[in-house]
């Protein structure tokens, strides 16, 4: 693809607060959720894929192998959140060449959208009547970057690893509390008819929590995948049964095409490394904005005594919103697909570019914030681009020293609701941004066109200390409050020192640009009354982030599981 130079005159839309999607419901938590180990270790949002993962790490597989188990297991378990009908991130750190790769399976529109595509008599389409149905599938990515990081950092045959998310989705696994809770709570769920014989009874009721829910479709669409790779994915007869889903859903069709499947590939791209204190912090780069914001929040940060603000404290939660919101305010301005507009991704965490934009950040006052004007940056303009917050997160080590952070998604809770082969399909299309242009034609960075990937908030992270050994693997769900719960768990723990475990289950902190969002007893009243004094406007909510890590010290594996989601950790 043809890189776009297109001049982009630079525009600080108006907030849009109503369209900014809300944190995902809350279903409990429970207490700190801990392990350490010597050899390998998994942690990821269900205990049955924790479990596949293990199984083949046991068996000498490497953290590549362990991850594909483990996804397979969490599109049966956790269907809401990910699955081979959507995307995923791979930060793949290898030991042998001690070196980070970088795969992108994010999904790419069909190619018979335009520009257009979102917008209905000059406004942009309701979110929730956009998502719904054929018309928010993007083209998934999943299956092809699976089977691009198996080729390259895998061990086991191709075969053995789909084994326990078909024995699990013949014998069946009991539904869980969050499961539930979410086919009960969450909109539209039922709203097409695949989706509703599969997850509620002939009573229009979700099935109860212990229910055993069997999956044969998708134990055989796996046992094909197994037996003749990715490509049956994306041509034959799951391809037919996808555009058929999406091509003629009754109410809201979309365009892909059998063509558009065939097409799709995983891309190997060159991860994004900024420094932290004396670390070096990797992320994803493009067309995913983790990489550049959780590394411009860090790099501003490190310019302040952060030893002498404690947590929790007004004042360390302050500089943490200055910091998010000044980031946050390039991402919205500059990021997009690289393959389409022009990115300036390493002036974006350049140390002269981030010290004098934490120049901007007064100490006692909250300050509004814009997008600054990084070195050759070309001039966009910002749009609202909603992010729904359910998606997966997993980090493996394995015992060989290799490492996995992934973040994966099918958008939206129960993505598109369209269900195919056992499995649904993402809504992914609708994180880009639904309005092309202002009044005056200036293109918006992350609008749709034919063949490109939205912006993403997936922030898969891996850490190396000074010696340039794994320090850190890290990341969580959350739409775009990822970004600030990857950054909060960096900071607690290699600023604060805190115990990983620990740092995963402290207060979230979420700034994006709307208002300075905390979990509830975060804060003291008298520190939310500083932080008001201050200028923020503080708003107390559920943040349900489901932030997973291993930390690496002396030789020991430290695994932490985020206490608001039903993930755990597990090793040897």
């Amino acid at each position: 693809m043809v890189r776009l130079l297109t001049c982009l005159l630079l525009w600080t839309a108006t907030t849009v607060v109503a369209s900014e999607p809300q944190p995902e419901i809350a279903t409990g938590r429970t207490g700190i959720k801990a392990a350490s180990a010597t050899e390998y270790m998994a942690v990821t949002a269900n205990p049955h894929a924790t479990k596949a993962a293990i199984q083949m790490l046991a068996k000498g597989g490497t953290a590549v192998d362990a991850t594909i188990a483990a996804q397979l297991v969490l599109g049966l378990v956790e269907p809401q959140s990910s699955g081979i009908g959507g995307g995923a991130l791979i930060l793949s750190y290898r030991a042998d060449h001690k070196k980070t790769f970088y795969y992108d399976g994010r999904e790419t529109a069909p190619m018979a959208v335009d520009e257009n595509y979102f917008m209905r008599d000059g406004k942009p389409r309701p979110f929730m009547q956009t998502v719904i149905g054929g018309y928010s599938v993007g083209v998934p990515g999943l299956m092809r970057v699976l089977e691009l990081a198996h080729q390259r950092d895998g061990k086991l045959p191709w075969k053995q690893l789909f084994t326990p998310a078909i024995d699990l989705a013949e014998s069946g696994f009991k539904v869980s509390t969050r499961l539930h809770q979410l086919l009960k709570h969450l909109p539209q769920v039922a709203a097409r008819p695949a989706i509703k014989h599969y997850f509620f009874n002939t009573a229009g009721e979700p099935y109860p929590v212990g229910y055993m829910l069997k999956n044969p479709a998708y134990a055989q669409t796996l046992r094909t995948l197994a037996n003749k790779g990715a490509e049956a994915f994306y041509q034959g007869d799951i391809a037919r049964a996808i555009v058929a889903a999406v091509s003629r859903d009754a109410i809201n069709p979309g365009r892909m095409t059998l063509k558009d499947l065939a097409g799709y590939r995983a891309k190997v791209r060159q991860p994004l490394c900024s420094s932290f204190l004396n670390f070096r912090v990797c992320g994803a780069s493009p067309p995913s904005s983790g990489g550049t914001t959780v590394g411009a929040i860090l790099g501003m940060l490190q310019q302040f005594p952060l030893q002498n603000y404690p947590v929790p404290s007004a004042e360390l939660t302050h500089l943490f919103t200055e910091a998010s919101e000044l980031a946050f305010a390039d991402r919205n301005a500059y990021l997009g697909d690289p393959d389409f507009v022009s990115v300036p991704t390493e002036a974006l965490v350049a140390q002269s570019y981030l010290t004098a934009r934490a120049k901007l950040i007064n100490p006692n006052k909250a300050e509004p914030a814009s997008a600054g004007k990084p070195l050759a940056a070309p001039e966009h303009i910002t749009a609202d681009s909603p992010e729904m917050p359910n998606t997966s997160h997993l980090v493996i080590v394995d015992q060989y020293g290799n490492g996995v952070s992934m973040t994966t998604t099918i958008e939206t809770g129960f993505g598109s609701r369209l269900m195919v082969g056992g499995f649904l399909l993402n809504n992914q299309l609708t994180d880009f941004s639904f309005t092309p242009s202002d009044a005056k034609h200036h293109l918006v960075a992350n609008r749709i066109q034919p063949g490109k990937r939205p912006r993403s908030s997936m922030s898969p992270t891996i850490v190396f200390n000074q010696q340039g050994d794994l320090r850190l693997l890290v990341g969580s769900p959350g739409g775009s409050r990822i970004i600030d719960y990857t950054v909060r768990t960096i900071l607690y723990h290699l600023a604060k020192q805190m115990p990983i475990a620990e740092a995963i289950a402290a207060g979230n902190i979420a700034a994006i640009g709307r208002n300075l969002e905390i979990e509830p007893g975060t804060l003291t009243t008298k520190q939310i009354a500083r932080l008001k004094a201050m200028g923020h406007s503080v708003v107390e909510r559920d943040l349900n982030s489901g932030i997973h890590a291993i930390a690496l010290i002396k030789d020991t594996l430290y695994g932490g599981a985020d206490p608001r989601r039903e993930g755990n950790v597990a090793g040897r």
